[in-house]
């Protein structure tokens, strides 16, 4: 018990750590003490580390933060919402219709004149949003008509499926530089965003995450059923649409910036739950939210290649480092008793 006390002490002073090791780490090595003191002063050893740390690495920093507290906490409703540990943040499609969207920009669009060289990252975010959006309005539809959780579940995956089978006939009937861009795109990506994306996707971020305040204790009974919820007095119609619409909000807004992120949203709430031992929601929403920010800016840390210019997809290296860790949380306990 005196170690849970210590833990969001802990986690802050790591993700203070995690942030500084992000933007010294690169081709270019900056070392975090004068990187700190051109912060602060505004004078710098060399002139061009300002433009790296300023124009490159600072915004990539934190979109890897809030793009790791988005998928962790909506990772974490969406296993309180189907009470299934394998659950996701794209469980309800939001990654498939961001990726039709993009497709259909940059597959279908080159089949109709559309130069792929002119499509800057607005108009690649533009069409993820427009796909995720699209996607979670008709699982919202759905929601209105199906009552039933898993019913919902499955629909999701079946028309995740669908949208994938969409994407995959687009790429057979595409070109070749069309499809390697969509590729690249599908890898993920957390450093081509300007600061005004970064803004957009940090309101973002902050829009979907707000609701859940208001309503963090009635996930606690959630959790142990839609019935039990509703002899406490919870108004489970309207959890359902916060769940689902914070969860769109935050994995479509993410998806459309960065592309889709493996294993973070499924991987973070089981870490949480394994470190702190509750499924108390109070504690699990900021403990999800330090540690998948601690864990992405990490990853992408992994992912500069020593004396490379370039980095190594996101995708990949959340895929490396979140399989594993899944492997050894089944290993170590029964996940499903947390449900």
């Amino acid at each position: 018990m005196s170690f849970r006390r210590f833990l969001f002490p802990l986690s802050f002073l790591l993700l203070g750590m995690s942030f500084l090791l992000n933007l010294s780490m690169g081709s270019v090595w900056i070392p975090p003490a004068e990187m700190v003191e051109g912060m602060a002063t505004g004078t710098w050893a060399k002139n061009s580390w300002e433009q790296i740390i300023l124009h490159y690495r600072l915004p990539k920093a934190l979109v890897a933060v809030f793009a790791g507290i988005g998928l962790s906490i909506s990772g974490l409703q969406m296993q309180t919402f189907f009470r299934n540990p394998l659950a996701g943040p794209y469980v309800l499609g939001i990654s498939s219709g961001a990726g039709l969207g993009v497709a259909l920009l940059m597959l279908a669009g080159a089949a109709f004149g559309i130069s792929l060289t002119g499509l800057n990252s607005w108009a690649i975010a533009g069409a993820g949003i427009l796909g995720a959006g699209s996607l979670l309005a008709l699982v919202t539809l759905v929601a209105w008509r199906v009552k039933d959780s898993m019913t919902l579940l499955i629909v999701g995956l079946m028309v995740g499926s669908a949208v994938s089978a969409v994407v995959a006939v687009l790429s057979f009937f595409s070109g070749a530089e069309a499809l390697k861009l969509y590729t690249v795109w599908s890898m993920g990506s957390l450093g081509a965003l300007t600061w005004s994306q970064v803004s957009i996707l940090g309101l973002l971020i902050l829009i979907g995450t707000l609701p859940i305040v208001g309503s963090v204790k009635s996930y606690n009974a959630f959790l142990l059923g839609e019935s039990y919820a509703r002899s406490m007095g919870i108004r489970t119609e309207r959890l359902r649409w916060l769940m689902i619409g914070s969860t769109g909000i935050l994995a479509g807004g993410i998806t459309a910036f960065c592309g889709p992120i493996a294993f973070l949203g499924i991987s973070v709430p089981h870490l949480a739950r394994m470190l702190w031992k509750t499924v108390d929601h109070r504690i699990l929403f900021p403990g999800s939210a330090l540690l998948g920010a601690i864990l992405l800016l990490l990853c992408d840390a992994l992912g500069h290649l020593p004396g490379w210019s370039s980095t190594l997809p996101i995708n990949a290296v959340t895929s490396l480092v979140g399989a594993p860790l899944v492997i050894s949380l089944i290993l170590r306990k029964n996940l499903s008793k947390d449900f």
